[in-house]
């Protein structure tokens, strides 16, 4: 009688299993349908500087003008350092950035999302930046606060990108068939991609608040499985040499990989030159960071670059 139990109940647990795994599953791969199999992942370049001096001197100075990054940095109250540093650093280079924050932090202004789930956090921080801004802004760009960003070179990767168009940009990583950006380099959407996620917010089928019965989905894959429904795909930022420009590491860590594996090409085996984002850094870092990008300067060398982005009206900035 009690082996009959025993099987019994490890048959019913089984089962539970099994078909909890079914339905994450079905919530990882919803979205697909026949296309997803004829959608190729695009590796998304930067321009060719040599294209852009070809450009007017007019011409240019209106591009400088018409990019408009809107930055969103979620936050919660134990980053209240790195909060500092994000502040003190690069989102002053946004042309505007706010922070999203788990409560109300009375140290910092930031914006009450009134829960800690990274995944209802981020989209609610969509959802507000959309209702306000989409008539202000084409680019929005979310970051965690150990993101340092180069907010000039994400307008420049971006120059010939029309925001019209749905975009959905950052470092890829697949995970069986999904494959979205990770949060820990930076995500990048275009107006149209704000879009189509915000018509899909309200409904639960093809968003939902909640990614699966038992193992929780992080933010960033629950993001991707929203776009699929909306057709929005993840694609990869790369250089002209296929260097990713959306990093997930910081610049140290990359550096000590170089040592290691190109130590003849420490340099080159390294990172981009246009790179946009390093994660896991610092305030410390955050500040050197600042000082190598923006502050130091060798005397006597002239820094000709064909295309400039004026900081936005009142700013700050280095």
């Amino acid at each position: 009688m009690l082996s009959e139990s025993s099987s019994f109940l490890k048959g019913v647990m089984l089962g539970s299993i099994f078909c909890a795994l079914i339905t994450m599953l079905g919530h990882v791969r919803i979205g697909h349908g026949n296309r997803m199999h004829h959608h190729e992942h695009h590796h998304l370049q930067a321009p060719n500087k040599e294209d852009i001096l070809k450009i007017s001197e007019d011409e240019r100075m209106e591009l400088s003008k018409s990019f408009r990054v809107y930055c969103i940095i979620l936050v919660k109250p134990k980053d209240v350092s790195l909060w500092a540093a994000v502040k003190e650093t690069w989102t002053k280079h946004c042309d505007k950035a706010e922070f999203f924050s788990s409560e109300n932090v009375k140290v910092f202004e930031s914006i009450n999302m009134e829960t800690s789930d990274m995944w209802l956090m981020m989209r609610k921080a969509y959802k507000c930046a959309f209702d306000k801004y989409s008539d202000q802004y084409n680019w929005f760009f979310l970051a965690r606060p150990t993101t340092f960003a180069i907010v000039e070179n994400l307008k420049y990767f971006l120059l010939k990108k029309e925001p019209s168009q749905s975009f959905y940009l950052g470092h890829t990583i697949k995970s069986g068939d999904l494959e979205y950006v990770s949060v820990e380099g930076g995500i990048v959407l275009s107006i149209e991609s704000m879009k189509r996620l915000n018509s899909l917010l309200n409904i639960p089928e093809k968003c939902p608040e909640q990614g699966g019965m038992i193992w929780k989905i992080s933010e960033d894959k629950q993001l991707a499985v929203c776009l699929k429904y909306a057709g929005v795909f993840a694609e990869n930022a790369e250089d002209a040499d296929g260097k990713d420009v959306f990093n997930t590491k910081s610049v140290g860590l990359f550096i000590k990989e170089a040592m290691t594996n190109h130590p003849n090409q420490v340099v080159e085996g390294c990172c981009s030159d246009m790179a946009v984002t390093f994660n896991g850094l610092t305030p410390n870092q955050m500040h050197v960071m600042m000082y190598g990008v923006y502050r130091l300067r060798a005397f006597g060398h002239l820094f000709n670059d064909a295309l400039i982005f004026l900081p936005p009206n009142g700013s700050d900035n280095d």
